[in-house]
């Protein structure tokens, strides 16, 4: 990749957000075969549709070539993946399969799959780090409509011979989701250590204000502060992953890096800071946290049991219509007590990366290609992308119309509009998902007292050099 490649992506994510707002990350087989002859035939028999256009839909099904298989990586998605996926079979005859990994499994789910016959014509890679591992593997989409409909080449995995390799689908955010309704309580209450929650613009503002509330629960009628750090495998990347994203750009920063063979973990003391935070003034006991799912958590703060959940704009369908109003949804920076944290951002980028399988058939590559322009330029996929997926794009294809009605999008636009300086995705580089893993697990066993930091600190350092090496031999 090109020098300085996150920042690149960075500034073409914000001016994206800038122009259309930030927004989105069970499994499901959705098989569909060429039934559209025969419903149309059935429709005819009951005086549903006349002759002609019971011909149009047997011709339109005799001339189908070929199918697709997305082997999608988003859980939250599956079900309107496999709604757009009957619908494109219904209106082509096309068949269209999707798979769903579950939740910290994609990787080893897409390496079991590509060695099947029926191998996946579609799948995701997470950026550079991802891409590495399947290169070889990618259809060169420089001619296909996804590419071309792309607002910038930053948003594209584009290898030395000028090979389009992946194309990204969606820009997301991430931070610390807060309830308003409740914070408006605590500003009430006397010796609130602030009065308005644009006042916490630092770790140490965070802290103080969540430890005071988290004195104060049963007063505001809460069970903590923060909705639990669940380790389950369905939330457990909100940490090993999204949190761990704080230190790694702060010391790319310092040391002006795109990547690195070799983190020194200079900031490690400041990811332990919000990790104390964030299971000390929590909803459960940190005993309790190798259990709790994603869902879990979601409904503690969907609940109003939490006033803090640290996730992203992809969130809302899962926090929408219970006992928060869209009014009260706000996203702070999460602050770790590094760099200039008066003018810090929300995290903005994308993990989300289009590959097509080049070993497909030529049939399936070309099935597989016209999906993805039917996904982005139908009004159906265009449709289910803002109201049930609640994506933002960087499709040209998305104007204003298609954008989500999203609180916590509007909360991201904010800060940009605010000059406020977003932190990219870094996280992208990380050199493997058993890297992941390894953190995920020192911070759980620190967390239940098992284990100590300093096992953390070689999981992400030591774990880190091994793993870059092992994934690059």
């Amino acid at each position: 990749m090109k020098k300085k490649l996150i920042s690149a992506l960075l500034a073409a994510a914000i001016a994206v957000t800038m122009a259309t707002g930030c927004g989105t990350e069970k499994n499901e087989d959705n098989t569909n075969n060429n039934n559209a002859a025969q419903e149309g035939n059935e429709a005819s028999n009951a005086g549903e549709k006349n002759e002609t256009e019971n011909a149009g839909e047997q011709d339109k099904t005799a001339d189908a070539e070929g199918s697709v298989y997305y082997l999608n990586f988003k859980p939250e998605q599956a079900e309107q993946w496999k709604d757009l996926a009957e619908e494109y079979s219904n209106e082509t005859g096309i068949p269209v399969t999707i798979e769903t990994a579950a939740a910290g499994t994609y990787e080893s789910t897409l390496k079991s799959e590509m060695a099947k016959e029926q191998a996946p014509t579609l799948f995701q890679v997470n950026g550079p780090a991802g891409l590495a591992s399947w290169k070889d593997y990618c259809y060169d989409l420089k001619d296909s409509a996804v590419y071309k409909n792309l607002k910038s080449d930053d948003f594209a995995l584009i290898n030395d011979a000028g090979e389009v390799q992946a194309v990204a689908y969606v820009i997301e955010t991430y931070g610390l989701i807060y309830n308003h309704d409740i914070l408006s309580d605590y500003f009430e209450m006397d010796g609130a250590k602030i009065k308005d929650v644009s006042e916490i613009n630092s770790f140490a503002k965070l802290k103080e204000v969540a430890d005071d509330m988290q004195a104060r629960k049963e007063e505001l009628g809460i069970d903590g502060v923060f909705a639990p750090a669940g380790m389950d495998s369905s939330s457990d990347w909100r940490f090993k992953t999204h949190l761990a994203n704080l230190p790694i750009y702060f010391e790319y920063k310092d040391d002006d890096l795109d990547t690195t063979d070799a983190i020194k973990g200079t900031y490690l003391d400041a990811y332990k800071n919000i990790w104390d935070l964030y299971i000390t003034d929590s909803t459960i006991e940190p005993s309790m946290l190798s259990g709790i799912t994603g869902e879990d958590a979601a409904a503690e703060f969907s609940m109003g049991n939490a006033v803090f959940y640290q996730n992203g704009t992809w969130a809302y369908g899962d926090i929408a219509g219970n006992d928060v109003d869209d009014e009260d949804m706000g996203m702070l920076p999460i602050y770790i007590g590094v760099g200039d944290e008066a003018n810090q951002g929300l995290c903005t980028g994308s993990e989300n990366y289009w590959c097509v399988n080049k070993n497909a058939s030529k049939e399936d590559i070309n099935a597989t290609l016209d999906f993805l322009e039917w996904v982005i330029t139908s009004d159906k996929g265009r449709q289910s992308f803002r109201d049930e997926m609640g994506f933002v794009t960087p499709f040209s294809t998305f104007t204003e119309e298609y954008q989500p009605e999203n609180p916590l999008v509007k909360a991201s636009n904010e800060y940009i509009d605010a000059g406020k300086t977003s932190i990219p995705w870094v996280f992208s580089t990380i050199p493997s998902e058993d890297w992941k893993n390894a953190v995920g697990s020192a911070l759980l066993e620190y967390a239940q007292g098992t284990g100590d930091w300093e096992a953390v600190k070689k999981a992400f350092v030591e774990g880190w050099a091994s793993e870059y090496k092992a994934v690059n031999e």
